[in-house]
């Protein structure tokens, strides 16, 4: 396969997607030849920087190759950890070529806008002699079972909450809502509010409440996420930022609470039951949320919004509706993806079902064509129960 002058050899062509061009395969094909020094750092919150040295050509041949590479990169960056400026060193006209596609009518425009609004800085790409060093604050977080606590996790087809006594759940439910298609806030601050009441019913308390979800949270607060994707910008911030506090606060007064990407809940989930650390977690539904726990039990503290970041680099790969933008995971580890390839394998979903129902309608397996069995299906359980509520 041939892309930008950059041929990638694969072993392995997936039979129900033979075009698919793996970005990493891409990347290591590009840097076979690639000698001309070239640092990226991406800065977010609280001084906190990515920091990436690597390589491009830098021939007036290869500089689309140069180009769709750093670009790659820098979007892996943003999406992994983060960041809402970008410093590069070693190349001017690659960062002009950056300039010009993370701005307001450029190619990576919803990036742009994104992340600005998320850290609530404007974006920009600079020029330096060289790139600030890596810097991270990682945090510890949850794992207590004593009390009485509420796990909620909003997701983009079907609401969850459990109520836990002491480490033992002692009730659950699962609501399908609609939040991805409804405008009106007060439609998702209704539906958290129920869920939370629907808990603590069965509970003599409530000590804590822990919130997981696909989004972007800072400090608890909701900077972006796919639930709200129809909420006017306008009112963006008064209903929805501090949607999940004012709920909390509202039905409970003031009790401990911790609002936390479901990425990182599902690797704090995977750690407690493992009883280990180092841990990666992976959250596939209507979207991809991913986290991790370090080697110290601790959560990185980074965006871990994988749905976005590339993973495809043929020029005809799926297009996620929400960025604009091509051979993202969001189309390649969530229900899209079952839903794509599921007329390939020669399965049919009735078009009047939702996403959530057309994945359910295909056949479970993991992934070699075989049932997870038992022993898989109790894994699911532990690690989509009550977590959540083991925040604090």
């Amino acid at each position: 396969m041939d892309r930008f002058g950059i041929r990638v050899e694969l072993k392995n062509k997936p039979a129900l997607d033979p075009d698919f061009i793996p970005l990493m395969q891409f990347n290591r094909a590009f840097l076979r030849d690639a000698k001309k020094p070239v640092g990226i750092a991406v800065e977010r919150a609280d001084g906190q920087m990515a920091a990436c040295h690597t390589f491009i050509h830098g021939t007036p041949e290869t500089r689309a190759a140069d180009c769709y590479y750093i670009e790659r990169l820098v979007k892996t960056l943003l999406w992994m950890k983060g960041g809402f400026k970008i410093y590069v060193s070693g190349d001017e006209g690659i960062c002009e070529y950056l300039k010009s596609v993370y701005c307001d009518g450029g190619q990576q425009e919803f990036d742009w806008d994104y992340m600005a609004s998320v850290f609530e800085y404007p974006f920009e790409v600079v020029l330096v002699d060289e790139i600030p060093q890596a810097k991270d604050a990682p945090k510890a977080i949850g794992g207590h079972m004593e009390g009485c606590r509420i796990g909620f996790d909003a997701g983009g087809s079907d609401r969850k909450v459990s109520a836990v006594i002491d480490g033992e759940t002692v009730y659950s439910e699962e609501v399908v809502w609609f939040p991805k298609t409804n405008s009106d806030p007060d439609y998702h601050y209704n539906g958290i509010v129920a869920a939370l009441k629907s808990a603590a019913e069965h509970m003599p308390r409530v000590d804590a409440v822990g919130v997981s979800s696909a989004g972007v949270f800072i400090n608890n607060r909701t900077m972006n996420a796919s639930l709200f994707l129809r909420v006017p910008k306008e009112i963006y911030d008064e209903k929805v930022k501090d949607i999940y506090i004012r709920a909390i606060h509202d039905t409970f007064g003031d009790v401990p609470y911790c609002v936390i990407n479901d990425g990182d809940v599902s690797a704090l989930a995977g750690a407690m039951s493992l009883s280990d650390n180092s841990v990666l977690g992976i959250a596939m539904g209507t979207s991809e949320a991913v986290g991790y726990v370090d080697e110290e039990g601790r959560i990185t503290g980074w965006l871990n919004e994988l749905a976005f970041v590339p993973v495809d680099a043929q020029p005809d790969a799926m297009r996620d509706e929400w960025s604009g933008d091509i051979g993202c995971g969001v189309k390649y580890f969530s229900q899209d993806s079952v839903i794509k390839l599921a007329p390939r394998a020669g399965l049919q979903a009735g078009r009047e079902r939702l996403p959530r129902r057309e994945a359910e309608g295909c056949p479970k397996t993991d992934g070699g064509g075989r049932s997870p069995g038992r022993q898989g299906l109790r894994v699911h359980r532990r690690l989509s129960g009550p977590h959540s509520g083991l925040l604090l």
